[in-house]
């Protein structure tokens, strides 16, 4: 093994895929396996959510955005090319992320809804994480990759195994290397299904709450919140309840639809993301990637890169 990744979220996954696919022998550890992670719960469009700092998120987002572009074109990834939608009951100045995507115009007054001033239309990326995580599990092990459920206890025990290690841990990095800058963003969703919806619609500074609609084949998923320090994994109804009114009020069709399920999800918040290297006893060699808040998808490819990058100016590959 030439390598040792620590977590099997989008972030572990897509950087276990980047360094096989560079010549690498390749595990990855992980008491989670994708299915059990917290990106499963994602509705996962590209979008840069609370993640920073800014400059570095804009090129980290662009690359990825790039990557799903192209495979948006592979019918088993499970990524498409939507149009979106952010709206705004307040006047937008021109968005920061604006140059990592393909195009963008601001909304004409007739695509407003009632109460709304301002907007934006992109094309958006739409990851759907049940088939996506899936296509990336299977390319990594296809490659040659291995996946071992286990529970690392600090990263000296990894180094044991590998002179070069991976952590992508996310909120798990609390515990694995005492990060305490490490925060819980608790997201609730909803999944319905899908009443014949394309289009995908953002309203982020809703005084009544983080509204979304992100439709996929069958299903959409509603949101949400965005809970800074809450641990609770239990969905609340209540919440449920209001993420349907804040919705529907937005998208008249949803009225009605059918709901399957709802779900939390815990974000990995952190002040800025750590992309960095860390030397280790006996010369080992430790690339933490964790912290990416609410864009770990949006990020995924771009900070994949920027590790293997680490790894070569660190190490020659």
């Amino acid at each position: 093994m030439d390598a040792l990744v620590i977590g099997c979220g989008v972030i572990g996954l897509s950087t276990a895929v980047r360094l096989q696919e560079a010549g690498l022998s390749v595990e990855i550890w992980t008491a989670n396996l994708p299915e059990e992670s917290t990106s499963i719960v994602a509705a996962a469009t590209w979008y840069p959510y609370r993640a920073y700092p800014e400059d570095k998120v804009l090129g980290w987002g662009s690359r990825t955005y790039t990557v799903f572009e192209d495979l948006a074109g592979d019918p088993q990834s499970g990524v498409h090319m939507r149009e979106g939608i952010e709206l705004s009951q307040a006047t937008l100045s021109d968005p920061w992320w604006g140059s990592a995507v393909r195009w963008l115009r601001r909304c004409g007054g007739d695509e407003l809804p009632p109460g709304y001033r301002d907007g934006y239309v992109f094309n958006q990326p739409v990851i759907e994480m049940p088939i996506y995580l899936r296509y990336l599990l299977e390319r990594f092990t296809a490659a040659g990759g291995l996946v071992e459920r286990a529970v690392v206890s600090s990263l000296e025990e990894a180094a044991g195994t590998s002179q070069l290690v991976v952590n992508c841990t996310g909120l798990g990095a609390r515990e694995l290397v005492g990060d305490h800058q490490m925060t819980p963003i608790r997201g609730q969703i909803v999944r319905v299904r899908n009443p014949g919806l394309d289009r995908c619609v953002l309203d982020a500074n809703n005084p009544e709450g983080l509204t979304y609609i992100v439709p996929r084949s069958d299903d959409c998923i509603l949101g949400g919140t965005a809970e800074e320090g809450e641990w609770d994994t239990e969905p609340n109804p209540e919440v449920a309840t209001e993420i349907m009114r804040r919705c529907g009020a937005l998208e008249e069709r949803l009225s009605g639809v059918q709901v399957l399920e709802y779900k939390v999800g815990l974000r990995p918040g952190r002040p800025t993301i750590r992309l960095e290297a860390e030397l280790l006893p006996g010369d080992g060699l430790c690339i933490h990637n964790y912290g990416h808040g609410g864009a770990g998808v949006t990020l995924s490819w771009g900070c994949a890169e920027e590790a293997l990058e680490v790894i070569r100016r660190t190490r020659i590959l």
